[in-house]
């Protein structure tokens, strides 16, 4: 028994030796490096397999503005090798000692050894946007400027880019065969000191930034008019060289009577009332109608005390403006798509509901021989009646419908005429009124609603 025991002892111990040796020119049992098992290979081996499965295209750099800029591994010739690496990590493991590795295996990862072109990298760099900015620190300024969107701040002192410690920062992901890196991440952006006035420069562009944050929006019809910084800034007082004025609590002033001629401005663009407008005709031509009593006519005292209010109140909000007197539609085109248009040159008048016509009638329109033409211009049917006697100086004529578009002016039926169209109107034409057929004008009458847009024009 005890020389089997010899036997058996003096075995394993041959066995433990012949594998210390084994392991003393290879990695130990249970080595894993980088994913690879590598027990009983030699560096070489392992150096070869490893930089087979290794790829490295270059770094991405990105900077504060989130722009980002390639230096490839091309481009600064780029090498790598992992047995400097290994060598270290062999000799630490101890191959005596390759029994623990049966209760637990080694499993490391393992950084190459880089290299490569300095100059190259230096030139890269270099050239990348973000480091083109030569100026110097006493250089970068601190001011207000006028811009057509409002006022806005100029800071150059804050967030510099320290393109030293960019370049550390960009060589340390190389050398560590990072695939990208943050400027902003690794800290290569610094705020510089300021100086007394440029403190007192960012203390009144924190009055100017609160002063511009205007919410008001004016919805004309189809538009919108945003109240913003770029109006808001005209509000703001100045003296002579341009300088802020400010009131007695240390606040901006605000120009005198500057809501109201902003307001002003807006009835300037958006009131209709006795303009001139440019219209299609159904005849095919862009015609020019000048005055009529339609329209849109904004309350300029109303909306200077609103827009006073909402600004002071810092209000956020789409407002439509007050009018005392108010079209179908508001905002630049007020006629719309459903109208009635007199054409008093061809002696026709169309009927457009939504921009299609439902009624096209023959008319007669005021005598121009006798200098009682239709006035032009765009108006609106302001009433609706039946069986109206309509008198003149000479004059009684039974109307089953009336619709007065301009003072006594209106469409009517006239049962006492036979014909309609043509000429009549150049000698035989009405006082001033629209003479219809019967049966349009009673068509027209149910169909058409008070306020309707009149267009009439030669």
């Amino acid at each position: 028994m005890a020389v089997i025991l010899g036997i058996a002892t003096v075995s394993l111990m041959a066995t433990y030796l012949g594998l210390a040796a084994y392991y003393h020119n290879a990695f130990t049992y249970g080595t894993w490096i980088n994913g690879i098992y590598c027990t009983g290979r030699s560096i070489q081996e392992v150096n070869d397999e490893l930089v087979k499965d290794f790829v490295y295209e270059g770094v991405t750099v990105e900077d504060k503005d989130g722009a980002c800029y390639v230096i490839s591994a091309e481009d600064i010739s780029y090498q790598f090798d992992f047995k400097k690496a290994l060598e270290i990590y062999q000799k630490r493991q101890d191959p005596w000692m390759w029994i623990d590795s049966l209760f637990g295996g080694h499993q490391v990862e393992l950084a190459p050894v880089v290299s490569y072109d300095r100059e190259a990298f230096d030139a890269c760099f270099d050239a990348m946007p973000f480091c083109q900015d030569k100026r110097s620190d006493k250089d970068r300024r601190v001011e207000i400027i006028r811009t057509p969107q409002g006022y806005a701040l100029v800071n150059e002192r804050t967030d510099v880019l320290f393109a030293e410690q960019a370049r550390g920062a960009v060589l340390s992901a190389i050398e560590a065969s990072k695939s990208e890196v943050s400027l902003v991440d690794s800290g290569c952006y610094h705020d510089l000191e300021l100086t007394a006035q440029m403190r007192e420069t960012l203390d009144i562009w924190e009055k100017l930034e609160s002063f511009q944050d205007c919410g008001i929006v004016y919805r004309m019809g189809e538009e919108e008019i945003p109240v913003d910084a770029s109006v808001v800034c005209d509000w703001i007082a100045v003296d002579d060289n341009g300088c802020f004025l400010f009131d007695e609590s240390g606040g901006l002033r605000l120009k005198e009577n500057a809501i109201e001629d902003f307001v002003a401005s807006l009835a300037e663009k958006y009131d209709t009332v006795g303009t001139s407008r440019q219209f299609l005709s159904t005849r095919g031509d862009v015609v020019t109608v000048e005055g009529g009593l339609y329209g849109n006519k904004i309350d300029k005292e109303a909306e200077t005390a609103y827009l006073t209010e909402a600004f002071y109140g810092g209000k956020r909000e789409v407002h439509e403006p007050v009018y005392t007197q108010e079209a179908w539609k508001q905002g630049s085109d007020d006629i719309g798509s459903t109208y009635i248009e007199v054409d008093m040159t061809e002696q026709k008048m169309y009927y457009y509901v939504d921009g299609v016509i439902t009624i096209d009638t023959p008319i007669v329109t005021g005598n121009t021989s006798r200098r009682m033409g239709t006035p032009s211009g765009v108006n609106f049917v302001y009433a609706k009646q039946k069986n109206r006697i309509l008198r003149g100086a000479n004059y009684a004529s039974h109307v089953d419908f009336w619709m007065p578009v301009k003072g006594n002016i209106g469409i009517h039926d006239a049962a006492w005429r036979g014909k309609f169209g043509g000429t009549i109107y150049q000698t035989n034409g009405s006082h001033g009124c629209i003479n219809t057929p019967r049966a349009a004008m009673e068509q027209l009458f149910d169909m058409a609603e008070v306020g309707t847009p009149v267009v009439m024009f030669y």
